[in-house]
């Protein structure tokens, strides 16, 4: 009854409310349009607007009085910078030529980051003089420039190297060492030491043994010094077995090698010596049986010369610990040939001999 009751009103007022027929048409239609635009705007709550329609806009709105932009979807901010985006547009013109100094080439950019980065001691002015020893010539206030927008503060950077740095930078100086086990075809257990180096990978292999006791060890760590391969060691990584005695770490200690041993029950805290029994086993000792320590020496030995020289590392970059001459051109795949080792249980491909 209430809505009708409004509806009746509502209709005697549009009534009213316009004069002539035509007229009053004309302020009806008006009026319904008004209302339409007031329920898009309840609904949409950011119309999406092509280019034409914001020119339109735009022109539009120069014709209508200000107090009558109310009927646009948009608020008075927008149709003005609508209006001064038009005449900037206009008054544009394509440049001849660009004044100023040219801009630094990308690549040039990107290697004076990389030099500012990977050296964090290194000034404006060091970088300057070694782009210029490469014949690249570059002013200090553009490299200090180019620097502070890549976030790299002035030398030198007391920061100090990470932690990988650090460890990269010393592994060249350490080594581990640690045993593992062989079960012979007669259910015999061979116990192998190695030596290996923490930054090429390099192993050295010091022997099988029955009976590892405290002559056996120091022996090895004996022979080790006698070859002199203890030269650049500086530090030797062991863990806590009783087979690694007293005089095992005094022979060390004459050639200036400091034992570290590793906390107990912390096999990660020797991960590259842990890492190396595990592929030796998965390659080599899980594969064949072995009957005599003789058998196990050759090939252990066989297969460290292919772990030393043939076999890609992850640890290196995918390098070999024992790095030998390269070819000089890629060859081609017909020219790959297939070298078996330990029996065809290892597979080396080298190219083919020109």
């Amino acid at each position: 009854m209430l809505f009708s009751l409004v509806y009746a009103v509502v209709r005697r007022w549009l009534q009213l409310a316009g004069g002539r027929s035509g007229d009053r048409a004309l302020e009806i239609e008006n009026a319904v349009l008004r209302h339409q635009l007031a329920v898009l705007r309840r609904g949409v709550k950011r119309p999406r607007l092509t280019r034409i329609d914001r020119m339109v806009m735009a022109a539009a709105s120069r014709l209508l009085p200000r107090h009558r932009w109310s009927s646009f979807l948009v608020t008075p901010q927008t149709l003005l910078r609508w209006h001064r985006e038009l005449v900037r547009r206009k008054w544009t013109f394509r440049r001849r030529s660009r004044s100023g100094r040219p801009p630094v080439d990308p690549e040039l950019r990107n290697l004076v980051m990389r030099m500012g980065r990977e050296n964090p001691r290194w000034g404006c002015i060091r970088i300057q003089g070694e782009l210029r020893k490469l014949g690249i010539r570059l002013g200090a206030t553009t490299i200090r420039t180019l620097l502070r927008r890549a976030g790299i503060g002035p030398a030198p950077r007391r920061d100090g190297p990470t932690w990988t740095e650090f460890l990269r930078s010393q592994a060249e100086a350490i080594w581990a060492c640690d045993f593992f086990t062989v079960e012979t075809a007669w259910l015999r257990t061979l116990y192998v030491l190695f030596f290996i180096e923490l930054g090429s990978r390099r192993v050295h292999l010091a022997g099988a043994t029955t009976h590892p006791d405290s002559a056996w060890v120091t022996q090895q760590a004996r022979n080790l010094a006698v070859a002199g391969e203890l030269e650049n060691v500086r530090y030797l990584v062991r863990d806590r077995d009783s087979k690694f005695t007293r005089s095992f770490d005094e022979v060390l200690a004459t050639e200036d090698v400091t034992t570290i041993r590793t906390p107990i029950r912390s096999p990660r805290a020797n991960a590259v010596a842990e890492r190396f029994v595990r592929t030796v086993r998965a390659e080599c000792t899980d594969r064949v049986l072995v009957l005599t320590r003789g058998q196990l020496d050759r090939l252990l030995r066989r297969y460290v010369g292919h772990y030393n020289t043939q076999r890609p590392h992850r640890g290196v970059g995918l390098a070999t610990p024992i790095t030998g001459p390269r070819a000089a051109q890629v060859p081609s795949p017909a020219a790959v040939r297939r070298r078996d080792v330990l029996g065809g249980l290892i597979h080396e491909y080298h190219a083919r001999a020109a």
